[in-house]
């Protein structure tokens, strides 16, 4: 049991946490939650010792072992696996005994307690972590050195998990993931068989791994039973109830002031009013729950554009020794698309990304747009070099130069940072309020297509609902690279998958795709066949396989494109109904695009039916 008793932390007289108090049970596994700057981190901190608390204790079993991620990243020659397995320091020391120990009574003793923590497996269980975050066989024996920073965070958290430790602390571990990593290392933390504590935003791993919300607010803990989902819900009643006793408390003051303001002037009625006033002095206010008012995200809608924005004709990109890094692109995006682009880091998915934002030419082949249009592209490296000694109102000035300082204030105003907030220094705000910065950035021209890559990793999870919301309200095309699958499943109706040097489109579905990364409702391989070998499959039963499948794209591709037809048909309705004037331009061009999208939905169809037809021929042979 991990419990935290009246713990208090101040950071720069600042108070952080304030007579916080928790109790984790045994074998629990913890989500702690809370807005950015709330001291997530400062707790996690103190929980390991690195912080030492001005009041207040934190208790654990006495032999508990508490694993966390250090803040720096490994380095050196040692390669990852060597790195991982070294993580076990006491099999590490067994093992360097075994080798030199000569008291056969001792080696006994050794190999014994070798057996028993499983220890000549563990090169095959550390290979197994590190595959699963990314890592083949190649990467898992080059030089720690050769990889990246968040490569190296890979490899730190790989020796953690491999540590196994009874109380395991997670920073926001997904952070340096791609979607398949994350999927797997979701997957590891279910079974995790120890006590879990793991900050994240990451609403589909607080609602499938963790049983508990540790809720840090204003300095204090709440612990609440279940995942994330139950812990809206259980917010929200305390919301209204406390809404519901502050309307009572409220009418109940004003009746005391309207007592107190007619009857202290008499004096048969003064110490009634004295006694009266007593009990307002002593009435405490009840604060209802509120949400942070700047918790924004607007993007401005572009001018008009028609369909296709983009088109990829046998296009192939890449990078000076490397010019081949993707090849054979086909692909169309509309004006109106919502596409998010899936594949393991490493693959392509940014380069592509860059090609599309005009960033890099292609190397063969035809990229084609419009000249006149505007593409916003965000990356998480733009959140890290925004100026630290200037402010979102002089970085928003340079770079809507020619506008008025009104313009400039009311674009900062869609994203939050409205009166002083404009003008507090980069370096104070927190890594949401730079992430929302740097999103005002790059869509101060209204951009016909935003290209966001991992905008979520700076967010927490109220702020990840609310770009959510701004994306399906913004009217341009949007290419999403994000390991948060709840984002992708609420904004994208388009899935492109980026792999083995190309991208197409996946025909299935989020949760398909998850399944087929988790290697979940695979055909199972074909048991070896018996002697005298089976007569081989007939030509009529192949055709049929090919068909079948056939039938099967056909139907995914219709049912794309009646998503699309669905929500432009919602878009179109919308305007038909709010907008004149000016909308009838917009109107017009949504129009022609639906006219485009029923071309496209009849050729599919058409597809479908003859796909059909034709296995249905098959079948009757």
């Amino acid at each position: 049991m991990l419990t935290i008793d009246s713990l208090t932390v101040r950071l720069g007289g600042r108070p952080i946490l304030e007579r916080a108090s928790a109790t984790v049970p045994q074998g629990a596994r913890v989500g702690l939650i809370g807005r950015n700057g709330a001291g997530k981190s400062t707790l996690m901190k103190a929980l390991i010792g690195e912080i030492e608390p001005d009041d207040g204790e934190i208790s654990k079993p006495s032999r508990a072992r508490i694993g966390y991620i250090a803040q720096q990243a490994p380095s050196g020659a040692m390669t990852p696996e060597q790195i991982v397995l070294a993580a076990d320091s006491e099999r590490e020391q067994l093992m360097a005994e075994a080798e030199t120990c000569t008291d056969l009574d001792r080696l006994g003793e050794v190999h014994e307690r070798l057996l028993a923590i499983d220890a000549y497996s563990a090169p095959s269980r550390a290979a197994k972590i590190l595959k699963g975050l990314g890592f083949d066989e190649a990467m898992q024996n080059r030089p720690v050195d050769t990889f990246s920073g968040g490569w190296k965070m890979r490899i730190a958290l790989g020796a953690l998990l491999f540590s196994q430790p009874d109380i395991l602390l997670l920073d926001e571990p997904s952070n340096h993931l791609d979607l398949e990593a994350t999927l797997w290392l979701e997957n590891f933390l279910k079974s995790y068989p120890a006590t879990l504590v793991v900050i994240s935003h990451e609403r589909d791993l607080l609602n499938n791994v963790v049983d508990h919300i540790l809720h840090l607010q204003g300095g204090q803990l709440t612990l609440y039973p279940g995942g994330y989902d139950s812990f809206e819900r259980q917010r929200a009643e305390r919301a209204a109830q406390l809404a519901a006793a502050k309307a009572a408390q409220d009418a109940q003051r004003a009746k005391l002031q309207d007592y107190v303001a007619r009857n202290s002037a008499r004096a048969s009625t003064a110490k009634q009013a004295q006694s009266r006033a007593k009990m307002l002095a002593k009435m405490q206010p009840i604060a209802a729950l509120m949400e942070d008012p700047t918790l924004v995200f607007d993007f401005p809608d572009p001018a008009e554009m028609r369909s296709p924005m983009i088109t990829l004709d046998d296009a192939a990109v890449g990078y000076g020794d490397a010019p081949r890094v993707l090849q054979r692109l086909n692909m169309r995006i509309d004006a109106n698309d919502r596409i998010a682009l899936l594949g393991r880091n490493g693959n392509g998915k940014t380069t592509l990304a860059r090609l599309l934002a005009a960033q890099l030419a292609p190397a063969e082949g035809e990229v084609n747009a419009p000249g006149r249009m505007k593409v916003g592209y965000f990356t998480q490296y733009q959140v890290e070099e925004l100026a630290a000694e200037e402010t979102p109102l002089e970085l928003m000035t340079r770079a809507m130069d020619g506008k008025t300082p009104g313009a400039v204030r009311a674009h900062l105003g869609r994203f939050g940072f409205s009166g002083s907030r404009a003008e507090t220094k980069t370096e104070k705000l927190s890594g949401g309020e730079r992430a929302r910065l740097a999103l005002a950035l790059i869509t101060y021209d209204a951009p016909h297509l935003l290209i966001l890559d991992e905008p979520t990793n700076h967010l927490d999870v109220d702020a990840r609902e609310a770009l959510i919301h701004a994306l399906n309200d913004y009217s341009g095309a949007v290419i999403l690279i994000s390991h948060d699958r709840h984002m992708v499943e609420l904004t994208a109706d388009r899935l492109v998958l980026v792999d083995a040097g190309t991208a197409r489109e996946y025909a299935g579905s989020m949760e398909d795709y998850i399944d087929f990364v988790l290697g979940r409702n695979q055909p199972k391989p074909a048991k070896k066949p018996a002697t005298p070998k089976p007569a081989p499959v007939s030509n009529d039963r192949a055709k049929e396989k090919y068909l079948r499948s056939e039938l099967s794209k056909a139907e995914k591709a219709l049912a794309q494109l009646t998503i699309q037809a669905e929500r432009l048909d919602r878009e179109i309705a919308d305007l038909a109904a709010t907008q004149q004037g000016a909308g009838a331009k917009r109107l017009e061009t949504l129009l022609a695009d639906r006219a485009q999208l029923s071309a496209r939905m009849a050729e599919a169809e058409a597809k479908w039916l003859a796909a059909g037809e034709a296995l249905e021929g098959a079948s009757a042979l």
